[in-house]
């Protein structure tokens, strides 16, 4: 299995339009850097050149995109393939996927929603383990928003912990998602993380989202993360210290000073749970 170090702090997704200026120089306040592996493997010239420089530089972590773990099409073992060898070149520390599927023998551009069920666990853990023995290594999986559910005989919380335990492998914690499902399915956020099998957490994503007019919140990653996200990172990390957490920001990108108040944001909640930790021991 790979022993490379994982990361720590506060990162931010790495968008090929600020691979120029992150090649030039990486701000102290971002700690590391993800990517989608699938819009890098193979890429050559600037853009290539760059995220060379980057990642030798920088730490960076992948996080996949259309691997489809639970979906019914045969599992990609070129792809892995591909991916294990981006890790490699580029030192990555972790890398992770979503539990939804989003292909069906042709990407559909999307993450579909898996059924809740007792057979979705086996065979997406089943997916998962291979993987793993293909990578070499763990992986870790995203919970992911979803709006419909085409079966359920688990509730969510359940059937993400059952997957993961199942699978053997890591949590990517999506705090954002965790309340675009709360508002839109109604439950209570924190509950939710509570049943998460937290000592897997590798890391944690953040990102804003888009309510629409009748209330539905679709998590779009195009605007800034908003107070109550803001307040249940917090609540995470009471429960499981400073996990590494990263700004999700994928269209709408704004200017890097602005990115880097929200990367301050993180910091400033890292710090503060570092002071009451201390102050609990003492």
């Amino acid at each position: 299995m790979n022993s490379t170090p994982q990361v720590q702090g506060a990162g931010l997704g790495l968008r090929r339009v600020m691979t120029r200026e992150m090649s030039e120089h990486v701000p102290d306040a971002i700690d590391f850097f993800e990517l989608a592996p699938e819009n890098w493997i193979g890429l050559g010239g600037r853009l290539g050149r760059q995220l060379k420089i980057i990642s030798e530089r920088t730490p960076i972590v992948a996080h996949g995109l259309s691997l489809s773990i639970g979906g019914p099409a045969p599992l990609d073992t070129n792809l892995v393939i591909d991916i294990k060898q981006f890790i490699a070149d580029h030192q990555v520390r972790i890398y992770s996927e979503h539990l939804s599927y989003t292909n069906d023998g042709g990407q559909l551009y999307d993450l579909l929603p898996m059924p809740f069920t007792d057979e979705a666990v086996m065979y997406a853990a089943n997916r998962v383990k291979q993987v793993q023995d293909i990578l070499g290594q763990r992986m870790a999986l995203e919970n992911v928003s979803y709006y419909i559910t085409p079966k359920r005989d688990l509730d969510e919380a359940d059937f993400v912990k059952a997957v993961i335990e199942e699978a053997d492998c890591d949590l990517l914690l999506d705090v954002n998602n965790v309340y675009v499902n709360s508002v839109n399915h109604g439950y209570e956020p924190i509950d939710f993380i509570k049943k998460m099998p937290l000592e897997r957490v590798v890391y944690i994503h953040i990102a804003g989202h888009f309510v629409e007019p009748d209330g539905l919140i679709v998590d779009t990653h195009g605007v800034d993360v908003i107070h109550p996200v803001w307040d249940l990172l917090e609540q995470t990390y009471s429960l499981i210290g400073n996990k590494p957490t990263l700004l999700e920001r994928d269209f709408n990108i704004p200017d890097t000073e602005h990115l880097l108040g929200e990367i301050e944001a993180i910091h400033i909640r890292q710090k503060r749970q570092t002071q009451r930790q201390e102050q609990a021991n003492v």
